[in-house]
C-alpha cells in the first residue's frame, strides 16, 4: 500500500524528542556507572537515529553494535515472526547490555532479541525504547526505559518508516491515509 496517498501530522517535535533523550541519557549514566564500558544493541534498522543521538548524550565508554530484524517487510502489521538479518559482531559474555529499540508494539521483536541476547550471558541487559504502544502489546515485556508511550497510530520519522520512506524526518508523525 506504499502508493496509496498519504499525509503525516506530527505528533512528537524534534525539540521534545532531544529533551526526553537528554533526560533518559542521565538515568542509563546512573545505572550503568560502574561499568567500564557499556555495549549499545541497536535494533535495525529504525533505531539508528536514536542510537546516534543516544550514544551522544551518554558521557561514558560505550561500544555501539547491532542486530538485525525482520517482522514487517513493507506492511503496517507485524507478521510476528521475528527474523534475524544481521546479529552482533562482538561478544557481549560478561557485559553490560543496553538494547536500543524504536518502537515496542506487539512485543515479539523485543522479545526475540532479549531471548537471543540472554543465551549470551551479558552481565546486565536492559532496554530502551524511544516510543510503546501498550495498547497492541501481545507479548508479556516492557522496555526498561520508555521515551514516549504513544496511543495505537501508525508512526514515521526520526528513523522509522513506511515501506522505507519517511526515517528522514526529524519528528514523530502519524500517518493518516488520504481517501482515494
Amino acid at each position: 500500500m506504499p502508493d496509496q496517498p498519504y499525509v503525516i501530522d506530527q505528533m512528537i517535535s524534534a525539540k521534545e524528542i532531544a529533551a526526553r533523550i537528554e533526560a533518559l541519557a542521565v538515568e542509563i549514566k546512573t545505572e550503568f556507572s560502574n561499568t567500564e564500558k557499556l555495549i549499545v544493541v541497536g535494533l535495525l534498522r529504525g533505531s539508528f537515529v536514536f542510537i546516534a543521538d543516544l550514544v551522544r548524550e551518554l558521557d561514558m565508554n560505550v561500544e555501539v553494535d547491532f542486530v538485525e530484524t525482520s517482522s514487517y517487510g513493507n506492511a503496517m502489521q507485524s507478521s510476528r515472526e521475528v527474523r534475524i538479518l544481521k546479529d552482533l559482531r562482538g561478544d557481549i559474555e560478561g557485559r553490560d547490555v543496553l538494547v536500543v529499540e524504536d518502537i515496542v508494539d506487539t512485543g515479539h521483536t523485543l522479545t526475540h532479541v532479549l531471548h537471543l541476547l540472554e543465551s549470551r550471558k551479558p552481565a546486565r541487559l536492559r532496554t530502551i525504547a524511544l516510543l510503546d504502544k501498550p495498547s497492541r502489546r501481545e507479548a508479556d515485556i516492557k522496555a526498561d526505559w520508555i521515551g514516549f508511550v504513544i496511543p495505537d497510530e501508525f508512526v514515521v520519522g526520526y528513523g522509522i518508516d513506511y515501506a522505507q520512506r519517511n526515517r528522514n524526518l526529524p519528528f514523530i508523525g502519524k500517518v493518516r491515509f488520504l481517501d482515494g
